[in-house]
């Protein structure tokens, strides 16, 4: 397991997404931790997800007793804490995302790397993402400097933080951090 934050511009993939779909606007760039924590270190933080409604078809449909992972997440912008977004909330396990994305015949080998997508939760403090964060650019966001962000800047710097329940306390999954540059 590691943190991924596949960036977005946000100006390209609102004009492409429909009827493309996200292919520029998400192309272009994604940061990883170097922190990789094995599965094995999470056997504290496996969780009963959420109940799924529509009900899965069958090949997606697991035990309930355990499936979710019981992640906390930290979002900063400029260093300042902006978001909590919980894991543990997600709709799809990942089980079930490693089945929908083998189901065809695609296969995956050792060090593949998948992402879950944006994590949020049902709280405004709980948003995964800036354009959630702000209702679209509508809500801008006030940082401690007095600035606000409808949208991130050149120069700003994002990261992401997580700690997982261990056999002696919060396990943390390090960070991945990437910064706003100018485009050339």
């Amino acid at each position: 397991m590691c943190l991924v934050n596949d960036w977005s511009a946000r100006d390209i993939q609102a004009w492409e997404y429909v009827p493309l779909g996200p292919f520029l606007g998400k192309s272009f760039a994604t940061s990883v931790s170097a922190w990789i924590t094995p599965l094995a270190a999470l056997e504290s933080a496996w969780v009963i997800p959420p109940e799924q409604s529509p009900r899965p078809l069958d090949y997606l449909r697991e035990p309930r007793e355990r499936g979710g992972l019981d992640l906390a997440l930290e979002v900063r912008i400029n260093g300042q804490l902006v978001s909590r977004p919980p894991y543990a909330q997600m709709y799809w396990t990942p089980a079930q995302m490693l089945a929908h994305m083998t189901v065809n015949g695609a296969r995956l080998r050792s060090g593949d790397l998948y992402a879950s997508g944006t994590v949020s939760g049902p709280g405004r403090d709980e948003r995964g993402s800036l354009l959630e964060l702000t209702w679209a650019g509508a809500e801008p966001l006030r940082l401690a400097d007095g600035t606000t962000r409808a949208f991130l800047q050149d120069g700003d710097t994002v990261t992401i933080t997580a700690t997982a329940p261990g056999p002696r306390g919060r396990l943390g999954l390090g960070e991945v951090t990437g910064r706003v540059v100018a485009a050339r």
